[in-house]
């Protein structure tokens, strides 16, 4: 066998195919959140409700309905639960989120011992992107063009009340509709994710592009674009990869972010060392 087919040989089989197709299409509108959610400092309301849909799952599976469904209610009840706790307490928003989301995680494992399913505990936690079906890519699909779509509609908006909430109030926007928009269509890419990458790996995805564009860019739309670039180029070459190393596609991902983001960290590093030295 030549070099050449031996590189194209995950091509050749359809579950490779859908793993790529389906990573592309959640990294799309995880980049386009994550650059949204780096700089309005909501990294860890992605790890939260990431974790916090676990019951949600759960219950899904017990009454029957669509997993998707258990995943997004769940997801709005973290959000909404953490707000109304901030909003009625003196303890600051992170450590709401933390004691809201892991609670959650930890009602959902309890859930999961006691209720006999044939759910598999692993695929729920880490995904089966192996395991994608046509169903699985339509919903993301679906969803990834609404993400998109929303974000390039309201990105003006969405800009002003991150960098300044009292403009945005002062400038008449619907400021409570937008924060609230933003948490949904939050909790829709969780869903996405849900089936390829799972509970745990969606949070690398909805935090590591954008970080990784922060620090390479300046301007909110080359950040975004640059995020996407990075979110596709990660996604494709961890699922890729995971082919020869016989590995979980999505665990290869989030590896190949971090060498991303501790390149990018490196160079950033000594050229601001140069920077300080040279003046």
């Amino acid at each position: 066998m030549s070099l050449t087919d031996t590189l194209l040989m995950p091509f050749h089989f359809a579950f490779m195919n859908n793993a790529f197709l389906i990573v592309l299409l959640i990294a799309v509108p995880a980049s386009l959140l994550s650059c949204l959610m780096v700089l309005k400092g909501w990294a860890l309301m992605g790890d939260a409700m990431s974790h916090a849909v676990f019951p949600g799952v759960i219950i899904a599976y017990m009454v029957g309905f669509p997993l998707a469904v258990g995943v997004f209610v769940a997801g709005l009840v973290c959000a909404m639960t953490t707000g109304f706790l901030k909003n009625n307490s003196r303890i600051k928003h992170d450590t709401l989120m933390g004691i809201v989301f892991s609670d959650m995680f930890g009602v959902g494992l309890v859930m999961y011992v006691k209720v006999q399913s044939t759910l598999h505990l692993q695929h729920i936690l880490f995904g089966d992107m192996l395991g994608i079906g046509a169903d699985d890519l339509i919903e993301a699909a679906v969803i990834s063009a609404a993400t998109v779509l929303f974000i390039a509609v309201k990105w003006k908006d969405l800009l002003l009340q991150t960098f300044d909430g009292v403009q945005a109030k002062a400038s008449s926007l619907n400021v409570r509709l937008l924060h609230y928009g933003l948490l949904c269509f939050l909790a829709l890419t969780i869903v996405a994710a849900l089936k390829a990458v799972g509970i745990i790996l969606s949070v690398s995805l909805l935090i590591a592009p954008g970080a990784i564009a922060f620090l390479i860019t300046k301007k909110f739309w080359s950040m975004m674009l640059a995020s996407v670039a990075i979110a596709v180029a990660g996604g494709f070459l961890g699922v890729y990869v995971s082919f020869f190393l016989d590995s979980s596609p999505g665990a290869t991902i989030v590896l190949f972010f971090t060498l991303m983001f501790a390149v990018v960290f490196l160079i950033k590093g000594v050229q601001s060392y140069r920077i300080r030295y040279a003046a």
